[in-house]
């Protein structure tokens, strides 16, 4: 999936189309069944009902397509600052073959760097940015109201339906009016089912974008000021961190839903606030991804990994039943590929095959990934010989990130590395034993 596809091939995705599909489900099954409930044609409070459910529906039609059509805004490919004595401040990213501006991420979906991105989206099948923000967040309120609409309106429709009998044994002729058939009402309670399902489900996400904007804070840069907060917390002597781009709410709001500020602006440069400059934020991402290299460990594979999400015959349910929450990809690895790890779990790890320069350029090419999950137990950790193991390490060996933090385990020497793989015939059966430090494997099925 490329940044560059045509319009109408992004809506042939399973994201734009189920959305439509739920869309249009909604409302025509709402629509069949008011007409029995509620006509139009017969009181001018029946018109206005229909004419409000119609034009939600409408809108959270448009602002779907225009979220998609109109994309986040992409950052050139191979861009770079006018002032090139700040590019010290800014990260590089390899994939566009140039710098990150400020506020921008690299979208492993989409293959560019996205202006101020908040997250990838598969609904709308682009990532949510600086140019659509509005778009999706009017998506998001029309679908919630109109589904609210929607599903009143079905529930009432069933009510009357399965009472119509009851009606016409009191002579209440004129409300008896919903008759059901086996497919309409079958419709009607999948409809209603899905308009409450909308409601609850777009419901939460509106709300964290909403919560998102009254701060002026994209996704990622709501987890990057929650490690810099961390870092503080573990660093003490650090300086304090302030979030620059934090304006006060009403011109926070304005920043996303005022048009001029898209048409005129360019996605680049952001006003902050007092104290701060363009770079205050790129240089807290600098950091912390210096740090995320210091704690970088090096993991060579033993075990052939396949890359699965549910890896259950090679690797077993208790692997499977704690995957990662997370829609990053899994690592297909082969014996003897070595890991620049950087994420820890309990049964998975999350990290960089080191590959050549051709390697790269075929799995570019290819679009294979080169990072990713796998599994903790087909990969063992090497250890440099003028850097041993001390208890002191094994005691204070919490990675400071979000993720939950293990012990490492597993570790060798890379001296030591061939006589373990090869033992007992490369089934790993026996302890190995070097000095203080055991490392047992499990047989390999």
């Amino acid at each position: 999936m490329t940044a560059e596809m045509s319009s109408f091939k992004r809506f042939l995705h399973w994201g734009p189309i189920t959305a439509l599909t739920i869309i249009k489900c909604i409302t025509l099954t709402t629509l069949y069944m008011n007409s029995m409930w509620w006509p139009p044609n017969f009181s001018l409070g029946g018109f206005l009902n229909q004419a409000v459910f119609l034009m939600l529906s409408s809108l959270a039609t448009f602002n779907f397509v225009m979220a998609t059509l109109t994309g986040p805004g992409l950052l050139p490919l191979k861009w770079k600052p006018k002032d090139s004595n700040v590019t010290d401040q800014l990260q590089y990213c390899k994939v566009c073959e140039g710098y990150k501006a400020p506020r921008s991420h690299h979208c492993r979906k989409c293959n560019r760097c996205i202006k101020k991105m908040d997250h990838h989206c598969p609904w709308i099948n682009h990532c949510v940015g600086w140019a659509n923000h509005a778009y999706f967040t009017y998506f998001l309120l029309f679908s919630i109201i109109g589904s609210l609409h929607g599903a009143v309106i079905l529930s009432c429709s069933f009510y009357r339906g399965i009472h119509r009998y009851w009606y016409l044994s009191r002579g209440l002729v004129h409300l008896a009016t919903v008759q059901f058939t086996m497919y309409s009402i079958i419709m009607c309670i999948f409809a209603m089912g899905l308009a409450i399902g909308v409601v609850i489900a777009l419901g939460m996400l509106l709300y964290f974008q909403m919560k998102s904007i009254w701060k002026n804070q994209t996704g990622i840069e709501m987890w990057i000021i929650e490690k810099a907060m961390y870092r503080r917390m573990h660093y003490p002597d650090l300086d304090e961190f302030v979030y620059p781009y934090d304006l006060g709410y009403i011109e926070n709001i304005k920043q996303v839903f005022k048009n001029e500020n898209v048409a005129k602006g360019i996605g680049i440069e952001w006003p902050v606030i007092e104290g701060c400059d363009q770079y205050t934020l790129t240089r807290e991402q600098i950091a912390q991804k210096c740090e995320k290299r210091a704690r970088t460990r090096t993991y060579k594979c033993i075990r052939k990994a396949t890359g699965s999400y549910l890896p259950l015959f090679s690797q077993g349910f208790r692997v499977c039943l704690s995957p990662p929450c997370t829609d990053e990809p899994r690592l297909r690895l082969e014996v003897d590929d070595v890991i620049k790890v950087t994420r820890f779990r309990k049964h998975w790890l999350f990290g960089e095959r080191v590959a050549s320069e051709a390697e790269q350029k075929e799995a570019k090419l290819k679009k294979k990934a080169l990072r990713g999950w796998f599994p903790r137990r087909c990969a063992i950790e090497l250890i440099q010989p003028n850097q041993p193991v001390t208890s002191d390490e094994e005691d204070n060996n919490e990675i400071p990130t979000g993720d939950i933090p293990q012990k490492r385990v597993n570790k060798v020497k890379t001296s030591d590395l061939e006589e373990i793989v090869q033992s007992n015939g490369g089934n790993h059966r026996k302890p190995h034993q070097n000095g203080n430090h055991h490392h047992q494997h499990k047989k390999i099925k």
